[in-house]
């Protein structure tokens, strides 16, 4: 890597955790997550395989605590194949530029995130006036400035395969952020959802330190594009994922997730959308 890399201002601690911060979860054999704080990070790939792929690195700071797991699950030695990311946010790329670092690993993203991931761009500022509680009135301490990881990060592949990662495809679920993508895999309907959606309502305090389980739309406060949210809300449910694994809350599946994703694409007007925020179209509510 030719290019100097730099974390913008990803270094702030954020004061907020939850019930399962710590934790890891097995998904499936080959699927496991875990919770740093409030945001999760996945692993995809078997623990006696040589070859697997990190999703998304944490909040800031958190490259020590993707280490250890990484020990734990794969070994002393195991570092993955590539790093793919959901979006740039500063809970999802906190411990990227340290790891790669130390990796030396290719990082994808989609194409239209990338300046938010080479220090060209910064995303909008969090939106502290948004409609929503305790999490959203303090957003403005998140950080909102780019990173930049110089030549290590690439776009992903135009024919929405993933590297290393046969028979699942990247869907591009824009909203939220501009290249927001979520991960598909249709033989088992694994979805991989990012913060396209989610299963926690991230603007309370109560529901995300208890991680109260339920299907929602994305964070309020970081979301500027709220008809491209439905739209991806839309897109993904036609999927008919049976387990899903989100960048925030716990995984849900079965008739509990495709019941709360209906109910989801149903009313995202009037249970997602703000009444009111800095990027709140009146036209959105109806």
């Amino acid at each position: 890597m030719d290019q100097e890399m730099n974390e913008g201002k990803h270094t702030n601690f954020i004061p907020m955790t939850s019930i399962t911060s710590g934790g890891g979860f097995k998904v499936k054999e080959d699927i496991y997550y875990y919770t740093d704080q409030i945001a999760n990070f996945s692993f995809i790939g078997l623990p006696e395989e040589e070859e697997w792929v990190l999703v998304d690195a944490g909040l800031p700071n958190a490259a020590p605590e993707i280490k250890s797991v990484v020990v734990d699950r794969f070994g002393r030695e195991s570092k993955p194949a590539a790093i793919i990311l959901t979006h740039g946010h500063f809970d999802h790329v906190g411990g990227l530029s340290d790891l790669i670092m130390e990796w030396d690993v290719p990082v994808y993203a989609h194409e239209l995130e990338l300046p938010y991931l080479t220090g060209e761009k910064n995303y909008p500022e969090p939106d502290s006036s948004v409609e929503g509680g305790f999490l959203a009135k303090v957003s403005g301490i998140y950080p909102n400035e780019s990173i930049n990881l110089g030549n290590a990060v690439q776009p992903l592949p135009a024919d929405n395969s993933l590297p290393f990662l046969e028979g699942w495809k990247w869907v591009h679920t824009p909203g939220h952020t501009p290249g927001h993508v979520s991960f598909f895999r249709e033989s088992d309907s694994l979805l991989l959802s990012g913060d396209a959606f989610i299963t926690v309502r991230q603007d309370s305090f109560y529901n995300v330190l208890f991680q109260r389980e339920e299907v929602n739309g994305p964070p309020r406060y970081l979301t500027t594009d709220w008809t491209a949210a439905w739209e991806s809300v839309k897109q993904l449910a036609s999927l008919e994922p049976d387990i899903v694994v989100p960048g925030h809350g716990t995984s849900m599946k079965g008739e509990k997730l495709r019941e709360g994703l209906n109910k989801l694409v149903e009313n995202f007007a009037q249970v997602a959308i703000p009444d009111y925020g800095r990027y709140v179209d009146n036209n959105n509510k109806h």
